[in-house]
């Protein structure tokens, strides 16, 4: 008997409206059930994690989409804040950046980032790599409730 597929909450942390927005529509397209929540930078997404301020009603998510250049706060301050926190740090975080340095990525995985993805600059592509995002980390992965 297999598990029946959970709804989670996913958290974007992107600064790019263009970025946002193909996200948005790659959820739409693949007809993914999961709730999206978008923040455009590092101080809004501690914020919602903590569940301070505007965010103190925001569900916990399940998977954090994050960008590294981010305003105010970039994407491994927020990545190194999380994986420290000992309330936060269960929860998977995808690295989705345009950057593709070696540096960015070692850098990520050290700071225990659960994945480090590319952002592909096709349209279809992008969408293709957040179904498999959002497959992998819903069908798949077991992630604590």
């Amino acid at each position: 008997m297999t598990d029946p597929i959970h709804e989670i909450d996913v958290l974007l942390v992107e600064d790019d409206p263009g970025d946002v927005l193909m996200t948005q529509e790659a959820f739409e397209h693949h007809k993914l059930r999961n709730q999206l929540h978008v923040v455009a930078d590092g101080v809004e997404a501690l914020s919602f994690l903590r569940r301070e301020g505007e965010y103190s009603d925001a569900p916990r998510p399940g998977l954090i989409l994050l960008d590294l250049n981010l305003p105010r706060k970039d994407g491994r301050q927020v990545l190194e804040e999380v994986k420290n926190d000992e309330t936060l740090r269960s929860i998977p975080v995808v690295v989705l950046t345009t950057s593709q340095a070696e540096e960015d990525i070692l850098r990520s995985y050290n700071l225990h980032a659960n994945a480090y993805v590319a952002k592909p600059v096709d349209f279809e592509r992008f969408i293709e790599v957040i179904r498999q995002i959002d497959d992998f980390f819903v069908s798949v992965v077991k992630l604590p409730r």
